[in-house]
């Protein structure tokens, strides 16, 4: 006798703004915490591609996003609800968020890995490039650097091309978008009043911090640590490869939260990962 039953393989599609309070919902309830900010973000911005897996019941069990920074796309958030888990979901997620990758001309992908996940990207090509490490200490009272002041309009540029620098990617849209004298701290040559520094946080709370140099970056997460308070646990994200970074941090009283594999497929990055001291999320660089 024939299988009658309904067909209930997920439908992949685009997110739309409708999305965004289910799917949140959704992933908040399997601890994978708030992502609404995250989701307004993607599944409004055009260098974006965020996806849904919808059940036949109209509810949401899978996300995926591939964030696009010129010519590297970030593949990210990819979640499948655990009921529906290993029956390859997670896989056509990434597929999806590669393919509009890859469609919108980005030669290098990049994602950072859970152990779960780890396996999937590996068998789609993707190789472990170095780790995060997420760095922790409690903030503080007093007053910040006074190399340190807010983001002023005339930042932006010299801003986007120490990102660059230090990204080897165009992250140019995100920083103009979130760049303001609330969400963004400089530290700034006393002389010429040019960056060599910044933190920019996100709506989400995520912060990208880049700084040339060991000392500016302390400077910078000093004040960060003011900013916070000391009622509350500042984060930074900093590669296996700033060996100098991590003697600093820890010679300071930063402690390691946890660690994380960077993987990385196509074309070799071009990037200084010592500048890099936060990120937006790991969904994004």
């Amino acid at each position: 006798m024939p299988n009658l039953r309904p067909m209930t393989i997920p439908i992949l599609r685009p997110m739309t703004n409708a999305d965004i309070e289910p799917a949140s919902a959704a992933i908040l309830a399997d601890d994978w915490g708030d992502r609404r900010a995250w989701f307004a973000y993607v599944s409004g911005s055009a260098p974006a591609r965020a996806f849904v897996a919808e059940a036949h019941d109209g509810s949401i069990v899978g996300t995926s996003v591939a964030a696009i920074h010129g010519p590297v796309g970030w593949i990210g958030t990819i979640w499948v609800r655990p009921d529906q888990r290993g029956q390859g979901l997670g896989r056509a997620l990434t597929i999806a968020a590669i393919d509009a990758a890859e469609a919108a001309s980005c030669r290098t992908l990049v994602l950072v890995a859970t152990d779960a996940g780890r396996p999937v990207y590996e068998r789609l090509g993707f190789t472990v490039q170095t780790w995060y490490r997420t760095m922790e200490r409690a903030g503080r009272d007093g007053q910040p650097p006074p190399e340190v002041r807010p983001f002023r309009a005339a930042d932006l540029g010299p801003m986007l091309a120490l990102d660059r620098l230090a990204t080897g990617e165009d992250r140019g849209h995100a920083l103009a978008a979130f760049a303001g004298a609330a969400a963004t701290q400089v530290l700034a040559d006393p002389a010429l009043e040019a960056p060599r520094g910044f933190v920019v946080r996100a709506p989400w709370g995520g912060g990208a911090t880049v700084s040339a140099t060991v000392g500016d970056a302390m400077t910078l997460l000093d004040a960060r640590r003011v900013a916070a308070g000391p009622t509350k646990v500042v984060r930074c994200g900093i590669v296996l490869e700033n060996e100098a970074g991590a003697a600093a941090l820890e010679a300071a009283g930063w402690t390691e939260a946890w660690r994380a594999p960077r993987l990385v497929r196509g074309e070799p990055l071009d990037w200084h990962p010592e500048m890099l001291w936060g990120q937006f999320n790991h969904a994004m660089g």
